[in-house]
């Protein structure tokens, strides 16, 4: 159990920045599936899915590394309250865009893994690229 839930943490940790790169050509048939192949078979995605899943998670990437790329020109250094709130505020567009792909089982995981991520490999002191806020408790 625990090396299960290892091996699930060293995924999800990845898949932030792994979701948004192009798949590589497979030349053979051992190469390793990419980090978006294992987030397709944990959340059990149709191919439909995965495709908009991946666009989704691309389009959340590029914002992230175009405000840093902003921040970064700009030449000044980042308030970290500031970055932290346009973080947040992507991880939400991402969590409404995913919403009416996923079923609500799926949603469901997808927000564990995101939140499993922030929580063992923290980024912004709450979540990472491709995370999203965890879900309302009720």
């Amino acid at each position: 159990m625990k090396a299960s839930v290892i091996a699930l943490t060293l995924l999800v940790a990845g898949a932030g920045a792994a979701f948004a790169q192009a798949p590589a050509a497979s030349t053979a048939a051992t190469q390793r599936p990419s980090h978006m192949d294992n987030l397709a078979t944990l959340l059990d995605l149709t191919d439909a899915q995965k495709a908009q899943v991946q666009t989704i998670l691309q389009e959340e990437h590029v914002k992230i590394k175009a405000s840093f790329e902003e921040a970064k020109a700009s030449g000044t250094k980042p308030d970290f309250q500031q970055m932290r709130t346009l973080h947040q505020q992507l991880q939400q567009e991402t969590l409404q865009k995913l919403t009416p792909v996923l079923s609500s089982a799926q949603l469901k995981k997808f927000q564990v893994l995101a939140q499993m991520q922030r929580h063992h490999f923290g980024h912004f002191g709450g979540g990472g690229e491709g995370a999203v806020p965890p879900p309302a408790q009720n």
